[in-house]
């Protein structure tokens, strides 16, 4: 099981362009089920033509029409990113996931009032992606990090979120889906909806949540109250930094119960306390 992405997923590309662009959308097709997964690519410019391997369209509605594609990857300039995803939306993709950083502010606000009330998720913008090891990579993740398990991985910080991986690999425990969520203060999923997804899937035994707090102190408390009221899975935490924000998210999971670190290098210690890898069902 997994959340937002498996083999069965069909991913577009939108806004590829240069090497570097190029080189991550191959990556991902050489990783797990990737070459089935990724089915196509949105280019206005060059409809008709092959990229790399994929056949090209000119608009993200005819690419999902000939192609049943579930799924968006968009990068390229920030300057173009938000119509992008209004393209997606538009066109009724499941789940956009958007690597491209300093989207404008007013393009972001447009952005979320398209979103409410669709059937479109976003993810992002500047994520580093989302990845079910041994199935799926749908963005930047060095794949080759990441084995499966059943420990589900929330992180806002993609240094530390490979850091997580190799820890919980010293015991053994691998991910289900390490979902990142980038640090736009308007982006679209937040903690509380990935946790939802976890505490839903029957693939998932526990949830580390992972990376920065930021400086939305309400939100860190909502966050933390939710967990404590309503998750049934164990959910673990590190809270990195050393400010007010960092210090008053520590504060609201550890006066709820909720087991927290602010050491990095606890991270998979912290986890394999809480889940007893020995009787875990792996598969």
């Amino acid at each position: 099981m997994a959340i937002l992405v498996s083999r069965r997923s069909r991913v577009i590309t939108q806004g590829t362009i240069g090497e570097a662009g190029l080189s991550h959308t191959g990556a991902c097709r050489r990783y797990g089920k990737g070459k089935r997964c990724f089915v196509a690519d949105v280019n206005a410019r060059q409809a008709s033509e092959v990229l790399d391997g994929l056949p090209t369209f000119g608009t993200v509605q005819e690419a999902r029409a000939r192609t049943g594609a579930t799924v968006s990857l968009v990068s390229g300039p920030p300057v173009l990113a938000a119509a992008a995803i209004e393209e997606a939306i538009e066109a009724g993709i499941e789940l956009v996931v958007c690597i491209a950083e300093g989207i404008p502010l007013h393009d972001m606000i447009r952005v979320r009032r398209r979103l409410q009330g669709g059937r479109t998720l976003l993810l992002g913008p500047g994520c580093a992606g989302v990845i079910t090891p041994g199935e799926i990579n749908v963005g930047v993740m060095p794949g080759e990090l990441y084995s499966r398990g059943r420990i589900g991985v929330i992180s806002r910080s993609g240094a530390l979120t490979g850091e997580a991986a190799r820890q919980l690999a010293a015991f053994d425990l691998g991910q289900s889906t390490v979902v990142t969520l980038g640090d736009d203060p308007l982006g679209g999923l937040q903690p509380i909806d990935v946790l939802k997804m976890f505490d839903d899937d029957l693939g998932t035994d526990a949830v580390l949540m992972v990376g920065d707090s930021g400086d939305d102190g309400d939100a860190d408390e909502a966050c933390a109250r939710w967990i404590a009221e309503h998750m049934r899975k164990p959910v673990v935490g590190l809270v990195a930094g050393d400010d007010d924000g960092a210090r008053q998210a520590f504060a609201a999971m550890h006066e709820r119960g909720i087991p927290v670190t602010r050491d990095p290098a606890m991270m998979g210690e912290l986890v394999a306390a809480v889940v007893a890898p020995q009787w875990l069902p792996f598969d």
